[in-house]
C-alpha cells in the first residue's frame, strides 16, 4: 500500500465511538430526550465519516488521514471544518448525554 494509515486499534476506537454515538442518539430520540440535539448528533455520525472518506480518497502518498485533515483545515476547506466542528459537537453531545443521565440516576 502506498498510503499511510492508522493502526487497526485506532480504527476500532473510531468506529466504536461512531456506532455508540449513533446508538445513543437513536435511544435518546426514542425516549424523547433532547430530541433536536440527538437528531443533529445522528445526522453528524452518518455524514462525517462519509464526507471524510470521500475527501480522503485523493490524498497524497505518505500522508495519513489525520495529516490530510489538518492540512485541509489549515487551507480552510469546508469539508474539514465540517468534520472538526462535527466531532467537537459529538463530544459535547456525549457530555450533555452523560451529565443528564447521571443527574437522573442521582435523583432516584
Amino acid at each position: 500500500m502506498y498510503w499511510e494509515t492508522f493502526p487497526n486499534w485506532v480504527w476500532i476506537i473510531y468506529y466504536t465511538f461512531i456506532l455508540a454515538t449513533l446508538g445513543a442518539s437513536i435511544l435518546s430520540i426514542i425516549r424523547k430526550k433532547n430530541i433536536v440535539l440527538s437528531i443533529i448528533s445522528a445526522v453528524l455520525t452518518i455524514t462525517i465519516p462519509l464526507i471524510s472518506i470521500i475527501n480522503s480518497i485523493g490524498r497524497e502518498k505518505g500522508v495519513d488521514e489525520f495529516e490530510h485533515l489538518i492540512a485541509h483545515l489549515q487551507q480552510g476547506s469546508p469539508w474539514s471544518i465540517y468534520a472538526v466542528t462535527g466531532f467537537f459537537y459529538l463530544v459535547v453531545w456525549w457530555a450533555i448525554f452523560l451529565i443528564k443521565r447521571k443527574k437522573k440516576e442521582v435523583s432516584y
